[in-house]
């Protein structure tokens, strides 16, 4: 079994919601979302992975945030 068939089979088994995306031509990206973090998960075409962790709080917060992370991005 391929490298990417592996991850998306392990998250299925622990029911983790993910996305998949492609971004570049040799790899193949999922952003899988758990309790307080974002996993970002790159398989590459030789197989090997990358993962990068975002760990946070899960606050609900007004519009006004929005429109402050929009302005520093400008």
């Amino acid at each position: 079994m391929s490298k990417i068939f592996e991850v998306l089979k392990r998250l299925d088994e622990a029911k983790v919601h993910y996305f998949i995306g492609r971004y570049r031509s040799d790899t193949i990206d999922i952003t899988a979302t758990v309790v307080g973090e974002r996993v970002e998960i790159t398989v590459f075409e030789d197989d090997h992975v990358e993962v990068s962790r975002f760990v946070g709080n899960e606050d609900v917060l007004d519009e006004s945030v929005l429109d402050e992370i929009l302005r520093r991005e400008v």
